[in-house]
Protein backbone atom coordinates (compact mmCIF):
# COMPACT_ATOMS: atom_id res chain seq x y z
CA UNK A 1 0.00 0.00 0.00
CA UNK A 2 1.32 3.42 -0.73
CA UNK A 3 1.29 6.11 1.84
CA UNK A 4 -0.55 8.63 -0.43
CA UNK A 5 -3.32 5.85 0.00
CA UNK A 6 -4.26 6.04 3.01
CA UNK A 7 -7.55 7.36 3.45
CA UNK A 8 -8.47 9.70 6.06
CA UNK A 9 -11.73 11.02 7.27
CA UNK A 10 -11.76 14.58 8.22
CA UNK A 11 -14.19 16.53 10.66
CA UNK A 12 -14.44 19.91 8.10
CA UNK A 13 -13.14 20.99 4.67
CA UNK A 14 -10.34 23.11 5.22
CA UNK A 15 -11.99 25.28 2.82
CA UNK A 16 -14.65 26.10 4.94
CA UNK A 17 -12.10 28.25 7.28
CA UNK A 18 -11.16 30.18 4.53
CA UNK A 19 -14.89 31.03 4.16
CA UNK A 20 -14.94 31.76 7.61
CA UNK A 21 -11.67 34.28 7.74
CA UNK A 22 -12.72 36.06 4.74
CA UNK A 23 -16.51 36.36 5.96
CA UNK A 24 -15.06 37.74 9.13
CA UNK A 25 -12.61 40.36 7.20
CA UNK A 26 -15.54 41.25 4.98
CA UNK A 27 -13.62 39.61 2.17
CA UNK A 28 -15.90 39.42 -1.22
CA UNK A 29 -15.68 35.77 -1.89
CA UNK A 30 -17.01 33.06 -4.46
CA UNK A 31 -17.34 29.29 -3.56
CA UNK A 32 -16.75 27.71 -7.23
CA UNK A 33 -17.43 24.24 -5.44
CA UNK A 34 -17.21 22.19 -2.12
CA UNK A 35 -12.94 22.32 -2.68
CA UNK A 36 -12.27 25.71 -3.76
CA UNK A 37 -13.10 29.40 -3.02
CA UNK A 38 -11.67 32.57 -4.88
CA UNK A 39 -11.46 35.66 -2.26
CA UNK A 40 -10.79 39.16 -3.22
CA UNK A 41 -8.53 41.22 -1.34
CA UNK A 42 -7.44 45.17 -1.81
CA UNK A 43 -3.95 45.49 -1.64
CA UNK A 44 -1.48 48.96 -1.61
CA UNK A 45 -0.87 49.06 -5.33
CA UNK A 46 -3.79 46.65 -6.80
CA UNK A 47 -6.21 44.12 -5.98
CA UNK A 48 -5.36 40.49 -5.51
CA UNK A 49 -7.64 37.51 -6.39
CA UNK A 50 -6.31 34.69 -4.16
CA UNK A 51 -7.64 31.31 -4.27
CA UNK A 52 -7.69 28.18 -2.09
CA UNK A 53 -8.14 24.64 -3.62
CA UNK A 54 -8.11 21.85 -1.07
CA UNK A 55 -5.92 18.99 -2.77
CA UNK A 56 -7.35 16.38 -1.15
CA UNK A 57 -4.65 13.28 -2.52
CA UNK A 58 -2.26 15.61 -1.45
CA UNK A 59 -3.77 16.80 2.22
CA UNK A 60 -2.99 20.15 0.84
CA UNK A 61 -4.78 23.44 1.00
CA UNK A 62 -3.13 25.27 -2.39
CA UNK A 63 -2.93 29.10 -1.96
CA UNK A 64 -2.78 30.82 -5.82
CA UNK A 65 -2.37 35.00 -5.42
CA UNK A 66 -2.58 36.54 -8.68
CA UNK A 67 -2.72 40.15 -9.69
CA UNK A 68 -3.75 42.26 -12.47
CA UNK A 69 0.07 42.39 -14.67
CA UNK A 70 -0.17 41.15 -18.38
CA UNK A 71 3.35 39.92 -19.34
CA UNK A 72 4.30 41.73 -23.07
CA UNK A 73 5.79 38.75 -24.97
CA UNK A 74 8.75 40.83 -25.01
CA UNK A 75 9.33 41.09 -21.43
CA UNK A 76 8.87 37.32 -20.51
CA UNK A 77 12.38 36.62 -20.38
CA UNK A 78 13.41 39.61 -18.20
CA UNK A 79 10.51 38.95 -16.15
CA UNK A 80 11.62 35.15 -15.87
CA UNK A 81 15.08 36.61 -14.01
CA UNK A 82 13.00 38.93 -11.60
CA UNK A 83 11.19 35.53 -10.55
CA UNK A 84 13.83 33.76 -9.91
CA UNK A 85 15.96 36.38 -8.07
CA UNK A 86 12.92 37.19 -5.62
CA UNK A 87 12.64 33.30 -4.70
CA UNK A 88 15.98 32.87 -4.09
CA UNK A 89 15.12 35.77 -0.98
CA UNK A 90 11.82 33.55 -0.67
CA UNK A 91 11.55 30.82 2.91
CA UNK A 92 8.34 30.08 1.88
CA UNK A 93 5.87 30.23 -1.37
CA UNK A 94 7.00 30.93 -4.73
CA UNK A 95 6.57 32.99 -7.58
CA UNK A 96 5.18 31.70 -10.92
CA UNK A 97 4.28 33.00 -14.39
CA UNK A 98 1.77 31.64 -15.83
CA UNK A 99 2.37 32.32 -19.69
CA UNK A 100 -1.26 30.63 -21.26
CA UNK A 101 -2.57 33.75 -18.66
CA UNK A 102 0.70 36.38 -19.15
CA UNK A 103 -0.06 36.76 -15.35
CA UNK A 104 2.57 36.72 -12.23
CA UNK A 105 1.23 34.32 -9.52
CA UNK A 106 1.89 34.10 -5.91
CA UNK A 107 1.94 30.00 -4.89
CA UNK A 108 2.20 28.31 -1.41
CA UNK A 109 0.30 25.07 0.22
CA UNK A 110 -0.39 24.50 3.77
CA UNK A 111 0.02 20.22 4.14
CA UNK A 112 -2.31 19.05 6.89
CA UNK A 113 -1.29 15.39 6.50
CA UNK A 114 -2.59 12.70 8.72
CA UNK A 115 -5.82 14.46 9.30
CA UNK A 116 -4.53 17.78 10.77
CA UNK A 117 -7.03 20.44 10.45
CA UNK A 118 -6.01 23.82 9.87
CA UNK A 119 -6.42 26.77 12.49
CA UNK A 120 -7.62 30.39 11.69
CA UNK A 121 -4.12 31.75 12.84
CA UNK A 122 -2.66 29.17 10.08
CA UNK A 123 -5.22 30.42 7.35
CA UNK A 124 -4.61 33.69 8.34
CA UNK A 125 -0.68 33.09 8.08
CA UNK A 126 -0.86 31.77 4.74
CA UNK A 127 -3.05 34.53 3.46
CA UNK A 128 -1.50 37.45 4.66
CA UNK A 129 2.29 35.60 3.46
CA UNK A 130 0.89 35.38 0.09
CA UNK A 131 0.13 39.49 0.25
CA UNK A 132 2.99 40.22 1.99
CA UNK A 133 5.31 38.91 -0.62
CA UNK A 134 2.82 40.13 -3.78
CA UNK A 135 2.76 43.73 -1.89
CA UNK A 136 6.85 43.81 -1.49
CA UNK A 137 7.59 42.76 -5.39
CA UNK A 138 4.77 44.30 -7.15
CA UNK A 139 6.65 47.25 -7.99
CA UNK A 140 9.61 45.28 -9.19
CA UNK A 141 7.75 43.62 -11.65
CA UNK A 142 5.78 46.88 -12.49
CA UNK A 143 9.96 48.44 -13.46
CA UNK A 144 10.72 44.99 -15.51
CA UNK A 145 7.38 45.18 -17.40
CA UNK A 146 6.88 49.23 -18.21
CA UNK A 147 9.81 50.67 -17.20
CA UNK A 148 11.89 48.22 -19.31
CA UNK A 149 13.87 47.82 -15.77
CA UNK A 150 16.48 44.36 -16.10
CA UNK A 151 15.81 42.18 -13.10
CA UNK A 152 18.85 43.21 -10.94
CA UNK A 153 17.98 46.97 -11.24
CA UNK A 154 14.28 46.71 -10.72
CA UNK A 155 15.02 45.04 -7.66
CA UNK A 156 16.96 47.20 -6.25
CA UNK A 157 14.69 50.10 -7.17
CA UNK A 158 11.23 48.52 -5.11
CA UNK A 159 13.03 46.43 -2.49
CA UNK A 160 15.37 48.25 -0.17
CA UNK A 161 15.34 48.56 3.36
CA UNK A 162 15.07 51.88 5.50
CA UNK A 163 17.74 52.47 8.19
CA UNK A 164 17.67 55.22 10.94
CA UNK A 165 15.33 57.99 11.69
CA UNK A 166 13.89 61.28 10.06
Amino acid sequence: MNLGEVGVERDSNPVDLIEVVASARDWSFERSGDDEIAVSVAGVWTSYQVSFSWLEDYEALHLGCAFDMKIPAHREAEVLKLLSRINEQLLIGHFDLWPQEGAVMFRHALLLSGGAEPTSQQAEQLLTCALECCERYYQAFQFVVWANKDAEEALACAVFETVGHA
